[in-house]
């Protein structure tokens, strides 16, 4: 994927690229922790370059729900949208609504030419929902 990215395959590249893929919607910290435990000498500022990296190359996508930390997952080139929840932070991908990027046709584009929608669900997930319930 990162060849044919037309990017050069190194080890940090592969370290943080695959903390990427088995820890979806993580911080910069959680992804430093997971490329150093397979690569111990990557730096923190190799990570950030190649987080940057990754996503100019279409690779990554970071997401930065209001008031949150930069994460980053490898769920790309889909319209799904995000659940947060505003207790814990939790986040959890959701498919878009109904059929086909629907969101993608707004009452009025003012002439844009849309090409993605991002929609980010605020709530509660169910770990805290539960002592709320219980109250």
């Amino acid at each position: 994927m990162l060849r044919d990215a037309g990017l050069r395959v190194t080890r940090p590249r592969l370290a943080v690229f695959d903390a990427v893929h088995h820890n979806p919607h993580s911080d910069t910290d959680t992804l430093i922790a997971a490329a150093r435990a397979q690569l111990p000498e990557v730096s923190h500022q190799a990570v950030y370059d190649t987080l940057h990296i990754l996503t100019e190359a279409g690779l990554v996508r970071r997401i930065q729900p209001q008031g949150s930390l930069a994460r980053y997952e490898a769920r790309v080139g889909d319209n799904h949208h995000h659940a947060v929840c505003r207790t814990c932070g939790a986040v959890e991908d959701v498919e878009c609504a109904v059929g086909e990027a629907p969101c993608l046709e707004p009452s009025d584009a003012h002439g844009f030419q849309i090409e993605t929608a991002e929609v980010v669900y605020w709530g509660l997930c169910p770990a805290c929902a539960a002592p709320a319930e219980a109250s």
